[in-house]
């Protein structure tokens, strides 16, 4: 299978991490929550904690923090078939390939739910042909973008489709909760709004560079549920997030990474570019002491995470495009994804 066009897209309004303390500042929920949760969001958004700004589905921040269930279904509904369909139309330009060719559709998010689902509502705003299977996908969080192209490479080696769509949207603004825990504040802190496209061929897209996906494993921990996982509370999606994720996020992807390594017969060092979800600062951070990775290697990672925050799914798009326009060295690239289950995914491509 190669990825033969990459697509993104984000909401127009770009906030800095000083915009969110200044408007958490004036909102009602200052006075609300306890003074070490307002000293706790004071040290996030004003201390470097590798992101500087993030784009989110908001007129303006106030509104951010308008948080019951309608308010934030709504937003949902009217910003995820945007954003998807927008990033599913840049990959589709990216690959030089018509709607009408588009053989099947797959699109994943975890910030909210709509039935009939996603794909539905992108056919409908892309012009898809009304007889190709689409799937939707809910529940993986941040680690969905790779079972997304797995599934689409089932479908084209099943099925000989040649072209399928893979999309992954989250609003996460749409999944807004405030509470004096510590790790949903940080998720309150660092999550933004995007989605990200590919389309996923049986041949590459001509003239241009040639993304082959080789191999794909996956690891699946229920065992570690607990330590990342949305919940429901008061008609809304509450994120926990804890201590330990930075620690399993780095111990799974060196699993995951050593497994298809050896099938491939490569060393770590022959990697030459890394498409790694982020997570967070303390996450990239954990992956260059467990498994040796270099701060400059990570870098496409580190300058998402400090334009856009944590967009969960989509975010690995976004990697893969900047290391696509930065001219990253051609190779073998490792496609990395963690999240909620615990679970972790990683994909091992070459780029000639």
């Amino acid at each position: 299978m190669y990825l033969k066009g990459i697509g993104t897209a984000a909401p127009p309004s770009r906030y800095t991490k000083v915009d969110c303390w200044e408007a958490f500042r004036r909102s009602e929920w200052f006075e609300r929550l306890s003074g070490r949760t307002r000293a706790l969001a004071r040290a996030i958004l004003l201390s470097e904690n590798g992101m500087e700004a993030r784009r989110l589905a908001v007129g303006s921040l106030a509104e951010a923090f308008r948080i019951d269930p309608d308010t934030l279904y709504r937003r949902f509904l009217e910003t995820a078939p945007e954003l998807a369909s927008r990033a599913g139309a840049a990959a589709l330009d990216n690959a030089g390939v018509n709607t009408g060719d588009i053989d099947a559709i797959v699109v994943s998010t975890c910030t909210g739910y709509l039935c009939p689902g996603l794909t539905g509502y992108v056919s409908e705003r892309l012009g898809l042909r009304p007889n190709i299977p689409a799937f939707d996908l809910v529940g993986q969080g941040c680690a969905a973008a790779v079972p997304n192209m797995r599934l689409g490479q089932a479908l084209i080696a099943s099925q000989d489709r040649a072209n399928v769509l893979s999309i992954c949207v989250e609003v996460s603004s749409a999944a807004m909760y405030l509470d004096d825990d510590p790790g949903v504040l940080v998720s309150a802190c660092l999550f933004g709004d995007g989605a990200g496209a590919a389309v996923l061929s049986n041949e590459p897209c001509p003239g241009r560079r040639r993304i082959f996906w080789l191999d794909s494993e996956s690891l699946l921990d229920p065992g570690q549920r607990a330590a990342l996982q949305f919940e429901q509370r008061r008609g809304m999606l509450r994120n926990v997030l804890t201590r330990p994720v930075p620690q399993l996020a780095a111990e799974y992807v060196d699993r995951v990474l050593a497994t298809l390594l050896r099938r491939a017969r490569l060393d770590i060092h022959e990697i030459t570019a890394w498409i790694m979800h982020a997570g967070g600062r303390d996450v990239l951070q954990a992956l260059q002491e467990r498994s040796g990775i270099p701060p400059q290697d990570l870098r496409y990672s580190a300058a998402v995470l400090r334009e856009y925050g944590n967009l969960s799914s989509a975010f690995v798009y976004f990697v893969l495009q900047a290391a696509l326009a930065g001219g990253a060295a051609g190779g073998w690239w490792w496609l990395g994804t963690f999240g909620a289950g615990f679970s972790c995914h990683g994909a091992l491509l070459r780029v000639d």
